[in-house]
């Protein structure tokens, strides 16, 4: 019976998270084995940046990048370093014994060392007008996009009410010509403290028990039809910009809670580590990231990910050459 074969490291994901572990296991002559995914979570390969058009803050692009190129050139670069690249999606794994096994619908793949770097979908509202205007005057991340051209001295929308709202309508305060905050309840969800830099800028206005019901346009977005959920009450808002700001979708659903998660499904790992709850498992980009949430940082994580997942197959060579040097000690 011929043994299958088992990989040193196995790469889920396929953006810049996973790209850079990539990068750096495959210099380390490790062979990384990559799955991107063929549409896995909706998006295509590259993750959450096919869907950004201008990059303009990843360093070393100093004329903005699109954020499709950018991760065409982050998926040559782990070719050119050894990553071998497989378009199928990763339906499950065990990580009840070593070495772990991957599934994906055809197939199954072993591995000593496994780095989750699947990300996290940002959710949608489903307005009509959404999918015509995706990246065409909306987007789901303010920070990525809030300073473009098109948004900059222009009217902007943002729907939520926590803190990640009250953050993107400050950031885009300071590119807008206004910011309107669309809150579907009366009161914010947000801490004091960013409730108190909402209300202090003079530029920010919050309309209460507001939701939003279609995106209207010509070629870009030019307005947002809203309804007052208690008086029925509906007009159109002048906007170039809607930001979503109510939550993101961490991709962790194919491990069956074999991993240590927080309450929202986000990855937990050690401080200062992307090592998880399962040893030789390691988890980097915006699978374990809900704060940050940007490439830079991503492709960080990934990094640390592939720097930490060859010290532990170096340390588990030397665990297994001690093991066999005991075993024939006693013979």
């Amino acid at each position: 019976m011929i043994e299958p074969t088992v990989e040193n490291v196995i790469i889920v994901g396929s953006g810049p998270a996973a790209h850079a572990a990539a990068i750096y296991t495959g210099r380390a002559e490790l062979t990384p084995l990559l799955f991107e995914g063929f549409m896995a979570a909706g998006v295509a390969a590259g993750g959450q940046l096919t869907t950004t058009t201008e990059v303009e803050n990843y360093p070393g692009f100093p004329e903005g990048i699109s954020g499709p190129e950018l991760m065409d050139r982050m998926r040559s670069q782990s070719a050119s370093c050894g990553a071998r690249i497989k378009t199928e999606t990763v339906e499950r794994v065990d990580l009840s014994a070593t070495p772990f096994v991957v599934y994906t619908a055809g197939a199954e793949y072993r591995a000593r060392a496994l780095i989750i770097a699947t990300g996290a979908t940002a959710k949608r509202l489903a307005l009509p007008g959404e999918e015509r205007y995706w990246q065409k005057g909306i987007s789901a991340c303010a920070v990525c996009d809030g300073a473009l051209p098109i948004f900059r001295n222009k009217p902007l929308i943002v729907i939520g009410g926590g803190d990640s709202a009250c953050e993107e309508a400050s950031y885009l305060s300071k590119y807008a010509s206004s910011v309107t905050m669309l809150v579907r309840r009366d009161v914010f969800r947000a801490s004091k403290a960013m409730q108190h830099r909402v209300f202090n800028d003079p530029k920010i206005t919050v309309l209460w028990n507001t939701e939003a019901e279609e995106a209207i346009g010509e070629a870009a977005l030019t307005g947002v039809r809203v309804r007052n959920n208690k008086t029925g009450e509906e007009q159109v808002l002048e906007a170039n910009g809607l930001f979503y700001a109510v939550g993101h979708t961490p991709n962790t659903g194919f491990l069956e809670s074999q991993l240590t998660t927080d309450e929202t499904g986000y990855l937990i790992t050690e401080p200062d580590s992307t090592r998880t709850s399962v040893p030789g498992v390691f988890g980097c980009g915006d699978v374990k990231d809900r704060v940050f949430r940007q490439a830079v940082t991503a492709a960080g994580s990934g990094c640390m990910a592939a720097l930490e997942a060859e010290h532990y197959l170096v340390d588990l060579k030397s665990i297994q050459r001690d093991t066999v040097s005991q075993i024939e000690g006693k013979t």
